[in-house]
Order: C-alpha cells, then sequence, then structure tokens
C-alpha cells in the first residue's frame, strides 16, 4: 500500500481507469450499434456476453472517482482487478460463444432456435412473446476477418483485462 502515491501514480491510475472506461463503454456501443443500427439481432449468448461490460463499466468509473479524489491507490487498484476479473470473464464467456458457433462444443439447449421474424401486429405482441425467438448461438451472424461478434469480444476482453493487470501491477 502506497503511503504518499505521488502525483505520477495517481495520474497514471486516473487515465488507465479512464481508458477502461471508454474502452468498455465503446465495445458495449458498437454491440448495440450493430443491433439497433445494423440490424444484427444477438442471440442469447450474445446478450450474456454483454453483461461483464455492464458490470464492468461503473467499477472503472469507481476506479477514476477514487484517483481524482487522492483516496489510497490501493483502493482503486482493487477496483481495477475487479475490472480485469470481469474481463476476464468476458473473455471466457466469448471463447464459449465461439466455440459453440464453430461446433467445437454444444451450446445451451436455450439456444438452439432459429428467428422466427418479428411481430408486426400490437394485438399479437403477447401471444407473439411465446413463439418468436432469438438467433441460434451456433451461427455467426458475420464474420469480420475470421473472427465472429463473440471473437471479437474475445480480442476486446483480453485487451481491457490487460490494461487492468497493467495499471494495478506497474508502479508509475
Amino acid at each position: 500500500m502506497d503511503a504518499a502515491p505521488s502525483t505520477e501514480t495517481r495520474r497514471f491510475l486516473m487515465s488507465n481507469s479512464l481508458i477502461l472506461a471508454a474502452g468498455m463503454a465503446a465495445t458495449v456501443g458498437t454491440a448495440l450499434g450493430f443491433q439497433h443500427i445494423g440490424g444484427y439481432i444477438p442471440c442469447a449468448l450474445c446478450l450474456l456476453q454483454r453483461e461483464p461490460y455492464y458490470w464492468a463499466i461503473p467499477v472503472a468509473l469507481g476506479a477514476l472517482v477514487t484517483a481524482v479524489f487522492r483516496l489510497p491507490p490501493a483502493v482503486t487498484r482493487i477496483l481495477l482487478g475487479l475490472v480485469a476479473i470481469m474481463m476476464l470473464v468476458g473473455a471466457g464467456m466469448g471463447v464459449y460463444h465461439a466455440g459453440v458457433e464453430w461446433g467445437f462444443w454444444p451450446g445451451p439447449a436455450t439456444c438452439s432456435t432459429t428467428a422466427n421474424g418479428m411481430t408486426t401486429n400490437a394485438g399479437n405482441l403477447l401471444s407473439d412473446l411465446n413463439s418468436v425467438h432469438g438467433p441460434s448461438c451456433t451461427e455467426a451472424a458475420l464474420r469480420v476477418l475470421g473472427l465472429s461478434f463473440a471473437g471479437w469480444n474475445v480480442v476486446a476482453s483480453l485487451a481491457l483485462a490487460g490494461i487492468a493487470l497493467r495499471a494495478i501491477f506497474k508502479r508509475a
């Protein structure tokens, strides 16, 4: 535990916390953009992979706040450690989903249905909730440079975890 943190240490932790929060927001924002603007309907595993981001963004912002208000660097590092753990969990979820897409192992039974379409009649909305399902988790909606959304999530999650781990262990 640092007794008297230097200004350099505090700035280093602040900048890394901000980079992490912005990077995670950009990653999940991109996924939401592909969904709402691009029309790519996410499967159940895709939605599940967003959860670590939804939890880690506020924790990274909390780390930023602890650095700004000059709390002990150990507090900031603990929060960044939580971010690293969440991003590693996200990477693991992405590996699992990519493996399902490539047929390396079976996916969950709840992911085996294909999309039936969207409702266009408000009167049928409640009945359609039981019959309309998201796309199958076994088929990648899009591949860019050979990686699906799940694969790119692994890359992003590992990069973000690396940033967090670097901030934790580097003594500025």
